[in-house]
């Protein structure tokens, strides 16, 4: 009765234990889904404020958002395509590394560039964009490079891809049509054989059957008539 009872209460511990141990996955499961959803909307309500920014208003401002757009548009663009292809080509984590490197560059430029939206002093901030010009340029540039780099090798593989496979089509479509010929040939060659050997067959058979029929009725005798017990005996002047 105890090891029932112990086995009972082992049992609803492991219960209770799984159950809580899949509540927790899904809070967790759940929470990053809220929390990717809200950063998403986040990026997308801040990328609609700099692009008004970057149309609606110049100087400085103006020049600052739009390197900021600039910025973000490129770096969330490769990080996609990267992301993507190293699902399906392993030769693309290298450069997601080298791209992850970069975003520290990128995300440290687009902090100093919101920064610097707040700034009151607009005469020096005038003074540092050629330096922000150039060093957005050369982390666009980058990841412009990462990305079309990425792009054009899946390009690459899918046209060769697509040519293997062409290959293999056409060779499957001339084996098919060659196949599509053997029935016919070979019921014509079955037919040719089969009506050969009736013909070889036909004419001994007919032969033996005309020879049986014929041959033995046209040597034979007459045979003499047979004679009952019941017939009268022959008188002797009838013989002569």
């Amino acid at each position: 009765m105890e090891a029932a009872l112990i086995i009972f209460a082992l049992m609803l511990l492991a219960v209770v234990g799984l159950g809580a141990y899949v509540t927790v996955k899904a809070v967790g499961a759940a929470k990053r889904s809220v929390e990717r959803t809200v950063g998403q909307a986040r990026r997308t309500v801040e990328d609609t404020t700099l692009r008004a920014k970057s149309f609606g208003q110049v100087g400085v401002v103006g020049a600052l958002a739009q390197l900021r757009l600039d910025l973000r548009t490129s770096m969330r663009a490769t990080e996609q395509a990267l992301s993507e292809g190293a699902r399906a080509d392993a030769s693309l984590k290298e450069s997601l590394g080298l791209f992850q490197r970069l975003s520290a560059h990128g995300r440290e430029l687009d902090a100093e560039l919101k920064r610097l939206e707040q700034e009151p002093d607009r005469q020096r901030t005038a003074g540092l964009l050629p330096e922000l010009r150039e060093r957005t340029a050369r982390i666009v540039e980058s990841a412009d490079s990462l990305r079309w780099a990425a792009r054009d090798r899946a390009r690459r593989f899918a046209e060769d891809d697509l040519s293997t496979l062409s290959e293999q089509i056409e060779m499957e479509s001339g084996a098919l049509r060659d196949w599509s010929r053997e029935p016919v040939d070979d019921l014509a060659a079955a037919a040719a054989a089969w009506d050969a050997a009736q013909a070889q067959g036909a004419g001994p058979t007919a032969a033996q059957a005309h020879g049986t029929a014929s041959g033995p009725a046209a040597l034979s005798q007459a045979a003499p008539a047979p004679e009952y017990p019941w017939q009268k005996a022959r008188r002797p002047e009838s013989t002569t």
